[in-house]
């Protein structure tokens, strides 16, 4: 596995949209097919919006999971479904908190794998939000390393 900062974005946005599905339909079992069909055409601008888009990579080049950081926050961290609970969430995270100095995320509330895996790797919860950042009515929490 390679874990690196891509430089070209344009050639892996469909394929890291592809994995974003598989990610959020995996983990995200409060939001309907219609709001991931929705979330899933802003997608794209996120990726390559972000700062800092980091990927997770097999010897073959494919996509096994990738985060965005901007300003030492973790905006987004997904994973292939099929390599969950191998470390590869540990492996990218630690990438960030290295390279990056991650220091905040926000997580939704009703994703208690992801809370967990964030408590674990030393996040607390600094505040809660009922809406999330689209304005929507899915608590997220506030998150900071301790």
């Amino acid at each position: 596995m390679h874990i690196h900062e891509l430089t070209e974005r344009e050639p892996l946005t469909s394929e890291l949209l592809e994995l974003w599905e598989r990610s959020v339909r995996a983990t995200h079992h409060f939001l309907s097919d219609a709001e991931i069909t929705a979330i899933k055409e802003y997608v794209p601008q996120a990726l390559l919006g972000v700062p800092h888009l980091i990927v997770a990579q097999d010897d073959q080049g494919k996509a096994l999971g990738f985060m965005g950081i901007a300003e030492k926050h973790l905006e987004m961290l997904f994973l292939e479904p099929s390599a969950r609970g191998q470390g590869l969430g540990r492996a990218l995270m630690q990438y960030g908190i290295e390279h990056y100095d991650v220091t905040t995320t926000t997580v939704n509330e009703q994703n208690p794998e992801a809370c967990g895996f964030y408590d674990h790797m030393g996040f607390k919860v600094e505040s809660r939000s009922e809406l999330d950042e689209q304005g929507q009515p899915y608590p997220v929490l506030h998150l900071r390393r301790a």
